[in-house]
Parts: structure tokens; sequence; C-alpha cells
């Protein structure tokens, strides 16, 4: 019998009577059927979120009663890591070997991280501002804060925003992708046993035209955190535009990755193929362009399409499976034209191109690991986000040279410099405009450390400290001490 995901707010699980079938990439077979919201139950989150906000005790509660409901839901996580792992791999078609070792513990880490550190950054700042004033500078939850969700990291993602957005207070709506609902409704479950207080957390779901409009135009929304593509969040932010309100836009993606002559052939191709294939490519920080120093090119191009051809394409669940499905036929038709578009255009294709012919993996969207050559700043591919395993591999001959390829892009998300020389790497990423520059290493990302990007990236940051305090605001409170109780306003008129 196929499981059904009902909607949840105001802490009640609520089944609509339209429904939506979810698949398995892997396979292209309905595993899942998960109510779809009307405007009744997107009205029904709204006011349940507002209104706990308003008039209910989350916001009111001390800093250390929420932290216990924070490592709650981290403890949820772990404890039920190995069935979000499967139900992630099954609706994402993500390697299970991925899941398991890097999306569900990371996801649980980032509850536990902001519930063990969180408190020290809301302490107030006290400022003497004069001899007669002194200021406090206090850190307050916005309010009721709508968190969108795409289908690449739908748990890992929604984690990442909850964890901060719950602990200072707010209270949340939270809207996955219509595609990949499945771990976000199993952590509702996770949410709800850990006892949050009724309309904290409301969960639903719902094609984003549909239903994005009512959530991000409404005047009782106070901040909206989206991952997505750009022009999702170029369209999320007209909705805004009608009742202003904050916005953090974490948006799409065309990395760089420069590799130096003098780096290992191996450790250059190897970690090259994890930071565009991990994911079947559809991360918005996927290196899609590696540009590789002339002397070492035609080295590594020839090595790298030889171990592309061996990654192992297979279904998502099987643990030997190094590469899984794309999202959906669409994803992959999209990709197709984008390499046929570029072939038009004067580009190579060294490995990968097509649809695998392997009839184990004929109902799924698979699509081969794919790389280009000979292409140029002048192709669409070269400034395009495909979302896909499909890489184009130029050259360089200077580290200036390098640095302007990498910068010719209307995005600035993330980088990478890969070079023995630390002085030289270290100088580049002072001057390449991406919100995050990996030297040596790829895809780290670490709690402590903020992640957003520049451009048509967009704005605003998760993670670090600097990402916690995106889901705050300010406020400044000026207390008057003049003598006798008579400040200056005091004597203004003369009276």
């Amino acid at each position: 019998m196929t499981e059904r995901y009902p909607l949840y707010i105001d802490g009640k699980f609520i089944e609509c009577s339209q429904k939506q079938n979810i698949l398995n990439p892997s396979t292209g077979k309905v595993i899942a059927e998960v109510s779809v919201a009307s405007e009744k139950e997107v009205e029904l989150a709204l006011v349940s979120a507002r209104t706990a906000f308003d008039h209910g005790p989350w916001p009111k509660l001390t800093l250390s009663e929420r932290k216990s409901f924070i490592l709650k839901i981290a403890q949820g996580l772990l404890e039920q890591a190995g069935e979000l792992a499967e139900l992630e791999t099954q609706n994402t078609g993500k390697p299970i070997k991925e899941s398991t070792f890097m999306d569900v513990p990371s996801a649980a880490k980032s509850f536990d991280f902001v519930a063990n550190n969180f408190i020290d950054y809301l302490n107030t700042e006290e400022l003497n501002v004069s001899e007669e004033a002194r200021g406090k500078l206090i850190r307050e939850p916005v309010g009721v804060v709508v968190l969108i969700i795409p289908w690449n990291y739908p748990l890992l993602i929604a984690c990442w925003k909850l964890a901060s957005a719950l602990a200072v207070g707010n209270t949340v709506i939270l809207k996955p992708a219509s595609l990949t609902p499945l771990s976000v409704f199993a952590l509702a479950k996770i949410i709800h046993a850990a006892g949050l207080p009724a309309g904290v957390v409301n969960m639903i779901n719902g094609p984003g035209p549909k239903i994005g409009q009512q959530l991000c135009s409404d005047k009782r929304v106070d901040m909206i955190s989206l991952t997505g593509s750009s022009e999702t969040g170029k369209q999320i932010l007209q909705y805004c535009s009608v009742n202003v309100k904050k916005s953090i836009m974490e948006l799409g993606g065309k990395s760089a990755s420069l590799i130096f002559a003098d780096m290992d052939l191996d450790v250059a191709v190897n970690s090259s193929l994890a930071s565009v294939f991990l994911n079947q490519g559809q991360m918005c920080t996927a290196m899609s362009r590696i540009f590789v120093q002339d002397t070492l090119y035609e080295r590594f191009i020839e090595s790298f399409a030889q171990k592309a051809r061996q990654i192992k394409l297979g279904l998502a669940d099987q643990a030997e499976t190094q590469m899984g499905p794309l999202i959906n036929d669409a994803q992959r038709k999209k990709i197709i034209n984008y390499i046929e578009k570029a072939k038009i255009e004067g580009a190579r294709v060294i490995c990968g191109g097509s649809i695998p012919s392997n009839p184990e993996l004929k109902n799924g969207y698979f699509f081969e690991p794919t790389a280009l050559v000979h292409v140029n700043r002048h192709m669409h591919i070269f400034h395009e986000e495909v979302f896909g395993p499909v890489v184009l591999i130029g050259k360089f001959s200077t580290a200036d040279e390098a640095v302007e390829l990498a910068n010719d892009s209307d995005f600035g998300l993330a980088a990478c410099v890969w070079s023995k020389d630390l002085g030289l790497a270290q100088e580049i990423s002072r001057r390449l405009n991406a919100g995050t520059v990996w030297i040596n290493t790829y895809g780290m990302f670490y709690n402590q450390l903020p992640y957003g990007g520049f451009k048509q990236s967009g704005f605003g940051k998760e993670l670090g400290k600097e990402g916690f305090l995106e889901y705050t605001r300010i406020k400044n409170v000026v207390l008057d001490q003049s003598a006798e109780g008579k400040p200056l306003v005091h004597y203004w008129y003369g009276f």
C-alpha cells in the first residue's frame, strides 16, 4: 500500500482532498501520496504561525528552554537516521551512501550545533554612547518566517534553516519542493514528537506558482528564506514587494575550479569528479566549470574522461552505486538540450553525453557523467546553470587569466583553487568573486562558517554566527541618564 503523507499545521496532521503522487527517480514508480494544500490550508498555516508567535509561549521561553526542544529534534533525527536516509534516497535519487553518510548526519548536527552555541550569539550588547546615554543592542526573533526548500537537498537544507529560525524564537511555515517532500514530512513527525507548541512549525506542500504568491506576499509573514533557482528568487522578490519583508536568497551558481600545474594529477582529477558529479551534479555549488593550467591540461582531460566513464551508475538504493538518477525526465531533457546546443556552438564531448543503455536503468531518469571541451565564454553553457552531471573543462596560462575566467559569470556562489603554492592559492581566493572558496578541497560545509553567494547567487547567509543572526532583528534601546533626570530634549523649547 502506498504511504500517505498529510500536511502539518497547528500541531495537527491534516489530510487534504487533493493528493500528489511522488515518484522514485530510479524506477519511475509511485512510492507515496502527499496532500496538496489549497488556499484554505495555506491560510490555516498563516493564522497558526502568526497566532503562535503573537500569543503563544514559544518566543517567550527562556533560551535554555528552547535549547531543550532543539536538542530533542537533533536526537530524533539520529534515532531515525536509517529510515530517513532510505526515504531521502527513494525520493531524490541520490545514492544511499550520500544520504547515509552526508545528508542525515549533517542535518542532525545543524540542530545540535545551534542548540549548543546560539545562546552566546544572542547576548545583549551594552554601549556607553555618551556621558548621559547608554545604548542596548537586543537581538529578537523576526516573527513568522517562511522557509522554501529545494528538491536537491530537502532534509539537510530544511534543517539548516529550521534550526536557526526556531532557536531564536521565530515561528515557521516550511514549504518543501513539491518533487521531494517526503523527508520533510518525516521531519514533521520528529518535531511533533519533540513537543513543540502548536503552530510553531507548520509544513505545507504544493506547487510554488500555486501557493508561493499567497505565502510570500502576505503581510502576516515577516521574513522569507529561499534556497532555489535564480528565476524563483526573482519571482519571490516580486511577491515580497507587495508587503516589504526581510529575505534570504540562496540561488543558483556556475562555479569555477582552478587547477594549477603543480597539483598532483590524481588528487586533482579525483577531487574534481566529486566536485561536479556528487548528487548527479544537481548542486548549486557544483564546479561545472573546471579550468586547468595549460601544461597540465592534456593529461588532466585524458584522466578525467577515463575515470568519469568508470563511475558506476545504478539504482540509488544499492550500496555499490556511485551515481544515481536525475530528479525527473524533464530535468534530463533540459540537460540534453544544453549539450546539443553546446555541440552546435562548437563544443566537443569527451565522455558521456547520453542516456545509459543498461536495461536495468531503463525506467529511471539516468544520464551519463559528461565532460565537454572546446567551450568558450561566448557559449550558453559557459554561463547558464545546467544543474546536472555536465562539466566544461578549459585551460589557462597565467593566474590572472584563471581569475578572469572564473569571474566571468553572473553568479558568485563558490569556487575552488588547487595548488601546492598556498600563498598563490590564498591570493587568488581574495580575487575570486564568490561567497565560498575552497582551497585544495571541495564541498566542506561547517556549521561554524557562513555560506551564501554574491551577484545572481543571492544574498544573506546560512550557517555560522552570521547565518544564525539572519533570523533575528536588532533593536536599539537608548537609556538617557542625564543629571536630575532632565535630558537635552527637556530644554529644547525653553519652557
